[in-house]
């Protein structure tokens, strides 16, 4: 299989095992399918979770490591995912959801695996369109908190995909940062005598 999957810090994976056996945390968590889940939750395909934070004209991204995110298997299938965030203090455990993510990260995941190169796993999230990418990175021995997505790397739109872009359709970084870069809206200028 050429899909490789990073280990996550230990600390992160820690964080979700001890939140897993908090019954506060699952009770409170606004997750139906984990509250009533049947048998054991265990995290599982942990993913860097990088945010696009600016696209430039000319398709340069800047990214950084926003948390991994866990799925939350019971049984035969994902019913949640739980993702952690880096702290002052190291890796915490942040929140558990559910929603069409989980199975469409699933359904990508089962697609990249007959990819013919060998990729990296991670998760690119593009707050400015409400986009959440299966990024595949080229540099499958990298640690996975660390780069940028190369041109030939390939991102995989999650369902729902904004309008206009097919969801599960693999797209090299090249041709997708400008359609990006196009759909994104530039932040506004700061205001005439306000602190910039």
């Amino acid at each position: 299989m050429p899909l490789l999957v990073p280990p996550a810090p230990a600390p992160a994976l820690r964080s979700v095992l001890t939140a897993l056996g908090s019954p506060t945390a699952v009770r409170e968590a606004r997750t139906p399918s984990l509250r009533t889940a049947q048998g054991d939750a265990t995290p599982e395909l942990p993913l860097p979770l990088h945010v696009l934070d600016g696209i430039t004209p000319e398709g340069a991204a800047e990214t950084r490591l926003a948390g991994w995110r866990f799925l939350i298997r019971c049984g035969d299938r994902a019913v949640a995912a739980a993702e952690t965030r880096l702290t002052p203090d190291g890796w915490a455990f942040s929140h558990f959801f559910e929603g069409p993510y989980i199975a469409s990260t699933e359904r990508a995941l089962r697609q990249a695996e007959s990819a013919t190169l060998p990729y990296q796993a991670r998760l690119l999230s593009v707050p400015g369109l409400y986009m959440l990418t299966l990024w595949l990175h080229g540099d499958s021995a990298s640690d996975g908190a660390t780069g940028h997505p190369a041109p030939t790397d390939l991102l995989v739109p999650l369902a729902p995909a904004p309008p206009g872009i097919a969801a599960h359709r693999a797209h090299r970084v090249a041709e997708l940062l400008p359609v990006l870069t196009l759909r994104v809206t530039p932040a506004p200028p700061p205001l005439l005598g306000s602190p910039a």
